[in-house]
């Protein structure tokens, strides 16, 4: 222990010693570790980011969803429909269920006239299982239900279109139509991005329902539930049993999971992206380790005549082996926890990863195994650098010094 304890203060004082060049040669491998500890953080990044753009099109994992058609392509009794899908989930006791009808068109009054805009029709829950994100306001509450102005959310470009009133105001709009009246904007959608002016309306499920007969004949109603991901696989198949029981001839009943995590090769583009930046990151630290060696080499030969006084005093291989080898460990380790700290500091910025990643919502914290990754790199390339200088050192000999 004494030995290694001694050996590591001759590694250090030999940094000292020789600041600028340990400096130097240690600036790539400080980047290069920085650069890998950032890859691996920001492929953690982007997995959180990938599955928020997936929830918002198939649902939070896991969801099922339930659709009914006809074999002659005739509308299905959306009322029927209800009871049934009402009836058969009272067993299960789900937590978050919805039904969405898209392709409803309402008439708007906007200050240039009446325009058909599309909407959503919607339950409270599905917002929840899409991650869907406003720009200001909230999205619909099981109270909203009570409310003597229907509630309604509209998208960023109707807003501007609308006059951009503040909600605190309690803006509202007008609908024509079967289901025309006086709606209050509770929430507004963002815009997804740059030039993006869909016009569109989110009502809830009964309001709607309330105020027309019946669904448009073009449009049909899903079912969506979202479920832990380790019942999905139960619970499916006997719900597609219940709904089916019973079932009018020529109806037939879709049941199946529409988030991310059930489709084959969600994670493959992922992985792809993580291998590719990955590789790079580390063929830039082995060049960088390959650079370090050179430098330890060409260092070697200008320390013949100090290694050869210090073997002359007593000096053993052994101990002039670990001084050289620790030399390189300690300083490449050093840089490299320069390196993670920098990339640390940089990425816990929450500013900094919704920019990068535009529109994410729970920014995961920095991942640790970014750090553990960068500093294992940093340690195997101080070790690998240090082997063979420290090889040659063993080499030298007294003689060695006097000659030089």
């Amino acid at each position: 222990m004494t030995g290694f304890l001694g050996a590591l203060s001759d590694a250090w004082a030999e940094i000292r010693v020789h600041k600028l060049r340990v400096l130097l040669s240690l600036i790539g491998i400080a980047v290069s570790v920085g650069a890998l500890t950032a890859v691996v953080a920001i492929s953690e990044y982007q997995r959180q980011f990938q599955a928020e753009q997936s929830d918002r099109w198939g649902g939070r994992a896991a969801t099922i969803a339930v659709s009914a058609s006809t074999a002659d392509g005739t509308p299905i009794d959306a009322d029927e429909f209800d009871d049934r899908f009402t009836r058969v989930s009272e067993r299960f006791g789900f937590s978050h269920t919805t039904r969405i009808a898209q392709g409803v068109m309402l008439d708007v009054h906007l200050p240039e006239g009446i325009t058909p805009v599309p909407a959503r029709i919607m339950d409270p829950a599905f917002p929840q299982i899409h991650r869907e994100k406003l720009l200001e306001g909230r999205w619909f509450l099981d109270s909203d239900l009570e409310a003597m102005a229907p509630p309604v959310v509209i998208t960023e470009a109707l807003w501007d279109r609308l006059g951009r009133a503040p909600l605190s105001q309690h803006p509202t709009v007008e609908f024509g139509g079967a289901a025309g009246g006086t709606y209050q904007v509770i929430g507004i959608v963002p815009r997804q991005g740059f030039g993006d002016e869909e016009l569109r309306v989110d009502l809830l499920y009964d309001d709607y329902r309330d105020r027309v007969d019946a669904l448009p004949a073009e449009v049909s109603t899903q079912y969506e539930v979202w479920v832990g991901v380790d019942q999905a696989d139960q619970i499916g198949p006997v719900l597609a049993m219940d709904l089916r029981a019973g079932l009018p001839e020529g109806q037939t009943i879709s049941v199946s999971r529409t988030d991310w995590a059930a489709q084959p090769g969600a994670l493959d583009v992922q992985a792809t992206f993580e291998m590719i930046t990955g590789g790079i990151a580390s063929l830039i630290l082995a060049l960088g380790a390959l650079s370090l060696i050179n430098i330890q080499l060409v260092a070697m030969r200008q320390r013949v005549r100090e290694i050869g006084v210090r073997r002359a005093f007593g000096a053993s291989s052994g101990r002039v082996f670990f001084s050289v080898f620790l030399e390189s460990l300690v300083a490449t380790t050093v840089a490299g926890v320069i390196g993670i700290a920098i990339v640390v500091a940089v990425l816990r910025s929450d500013w900094i990863v919704t920019t990068m990643f535009y529109g994410i919502q729970d920014v995961p914290p920095f991942p640790m195994r970014a750090a553990l990754v960068g500093l294992i790199a940093s340690v195997v390339v101080g070790a690998v650098s240090g082997f063979i200088p420290a090889l040659v050192a063993l080499r030298v000999k007294v003689i060695d010094a006097i000659r030089f």
